[in-house]
């Protein structure tokens, strides 16, 4: 189960103006399970987007990139777990276009007003017939209030759903931001194997919503890794309906567009620790800070050297406090004139090492204390500037390894 998270309340995801949600279940993979999602939006809504930068995208990806290059207008997203559509050539092109078709044909659009997303296992064709069958049963499920069952319709290994929703006032207007998110392995900055969408009612000019989106990811989902694997079908979609009523947010520098990006990046960031938190297998959500680097770029190099290796991350789920191997990890992180005797590593609130060795007060008990909790931090200061960088990762567990195994059976 996911470490210290709690399951959304449906009561609590607030419908957002302009958005409706209908989840078939299709049998794509498996029977008797939500595996299909279409989210329909009112003219007037837009819509950017950040993807995986695996050179081996898939097929609904590159549809993706190039639909939103035609307009930011969007009418619907329409998603299918179960199958990935990557590493399917032509085909796979063709049935995403087809996918698309079907939906804009139900809901009155262009094929261009709607986004095709994927996940589920490489390699493999869509089953056309089953996914062409299933979106009526997602137009004649379209509701307002459909978030909850919208975040069980895109999950894959993920063992609860992940939604988000928060509400602010902006000149007097109440807007909503609500999002759901799916994750649970394959996860590595730049993206993850994940999906995450995120809506709200704001109005916001049409070059703003591709810069919300771009810094949300950078401090959500790009700040997040479970198995340093980067997916071939990671998608993050920002969807704005216009349905407020306040005066257009039209750029960055103003008040309004700072709290709406706030509550985005909010909104982002509990959906990827989320993702973290429900990591296959994982049974402690570890945060790792690196500060004093000389550039935010080398920070995240070691951040991801410690969060990445499997010697630390069993370590992690054993509790057992083999500290060196964080060191090592720094050590080969890439910063080809790092001074260790600059470093200080804290685990939690103790020093363990320090002036290139172990620090003169740190006992094992100590380290052993703090990686029995669930919730662990790894405090780097690299003692050579002034950037620094937050990074989410989890252990990895002996069901890490059977879930991986069994994923295809």
């Amino acid at each position: 189960m996911a470490v210290n998270y709690q399951p959304p309340n449906p009561a609590e995801l607030h419908p957002v103006p302009g958005v409706m949600l209908g989840h078939a279940e299709a049998h794509i993979k498996k029977p008797n399970r939500k595996d299909m999602l279409v989210i329909a939006l009112e003219p007037g809504a837009r819509a950017a987007g950040v993807f995986t930068q695996n050179r081996f995208c898939a097929a609904p990806v590159m549809l993706c990139r190039s639909y939103l290059e035609y307009t930011s207008e969007v009418r619907a997203l329409v998603v299918n777990t179960g199958c990935a559509n990557a590493g399917t050539g032509e085909q796979g092109l063709a049935d995403a276009r087809a996918t698309t078709k079907a939906v804009a044909e139900a809901l009155g659009c262009k094929p261009q007003q709607v986004l095709p997303f994927s996940t589920g296992v490489i390699l493999e064709h869509l089953p056309m017939e089953r996914v062409l069958a299933g979106i009526p049963q997602c137009i004649a499920n379209l509701k307002t209030n459909g978030w909850h069952d919208a975040a069980q319709a895109i999950m894959t290994t993920d063992t609860v759903p992940k939604a988000v929703s928060k509400q602010i006032v902006i000149q007097g207007r109440t807007v909503t931001i609500t999002g759901i998110s799916k994750g649970a392995g394959m996860i590595q900055p730049n993206m993850a194997t994940m999906l995450g969408f995120i809506a709200t009612d704001a109005v916001v000019g049409p070059d703003v919503l591709q810069d919300m989106v771009r810094e949300a990811a950078d401090v959500s989902f790009n700040a997040i890794t479970i198995d340093g694997d980067t997916s071939t079908n990671d998608s993050f979609i920002l969807i704005a309906t216009g349905k407020a009523g306040h005066p257009q947010i039209n750029g960055e520098g103003t008040a309004e567009y700072g709290q709406l990006q706030l509550a985005v990046n909010e909104v982002a960031i509990e959906l990827a620790q989320a993702i973290v938190r429900d990591g296959e297998g994982a049974t402690k959500f570890i945060t790792i800070k690196v500060e004093d680097g000389k550039t935010r770029a080398e920070c995240m190099k070691v951040a991801k050297a410690i969060g990445q290796s499997p010697l630390v991350k069993t370590a992690f789920f054993a509790s057992d406090p083999n500290l060196g191997r964080i060191l090592a990890a720094i050590g080969y992180a890439g910063i080809a004139d790092l001074d260790p005797n600059k470093i200080k590593l804290y685990l939690g609130d103790v020093l363990v090492a320090e002036h290139g060795g172990r620090a003169a007060g740190y006992r094992e008990e100590d380290g052993v204390r703090i990686m029995k909790e669930a919730e662990i931090l790894v405090h780097v200061h690299l003692g050579r500037g002034k950037e620094n960088v937050i990074l989410w990762t989890c252990d990895f567990s002996y069901d890490y390894v059977k879930i991986n195994a069994d994923y295809r059976s």
